[in-house]
């Protein structure tokens, strides 16, 4: 068991943890002023679905890891007005329109996304090392070697 936990494997471990992580950062950011302005959005799941879906297509149809990002951007950009129109246009119960967006997405995204499965993406964003602070021993490994989305959530 000690052969396993290695400081090298624990290092990787972290790092891969925050690159993965980061998605749900940003579902977290944008689910946290939702809540600040007073709806409960229990649509986020299926949200992040039609953008994980939107992405992967972007990503299949352009050839760039940047496009797929955009339509990931813009389909829950889509999903998150559908539940404005709903519940703050419409007067929807917030639950009701929240759990109809969670069910539509994961739906919607296991239906459309069945032919995309296994298919390698052609890019994925890039590590970017910043320089001097990624030669850092332990920390320069899992904080200043990552990519572009990453940083942008740092900030």
């Amino acid at each position: 068991m000690s052969d396993i936990l290695t400081p090298a494997f624990i290092v990787s471990v972290l790092a891969a943890a925050i690159a993965a992580g980061t998605a749900l950062l940003y579902a977290c950011l944008g689910e946290l002023i939702t809540e600040r302005a007073g709806i409960l959005n229990l649509g986020i799941e299926g949200i992040m679905l039609m953008g994980a879906l939107s992405g992967v297509a972007g990503c299949l149809w352009s050839g760039s890891a940047w496009v797929g990002a955009a339509a990931a951007l813009a389909a829950g950009a889509l999903m998150a007005s559908i539940h404005a129109i709903l519940t703050v246009g419409l007067r929807a119960n917030q639950v009701v329109s929240g759990l109809a967006l969670t069910i539509f997405g994961t739906g919607l995204s296991a239906f459309l996304g069945r032919n995309i499965v296994g298919v390698p993406p052609p890019e994925s964003f890039r590590r970017l090392d910043v320089p001097g602070l990624a030669e850092i021993p332990v920390l320069g490994r899992i904080l200043f070697q990552q990519s572009a989305l990453v940083y942008i959530s740092f900030a």
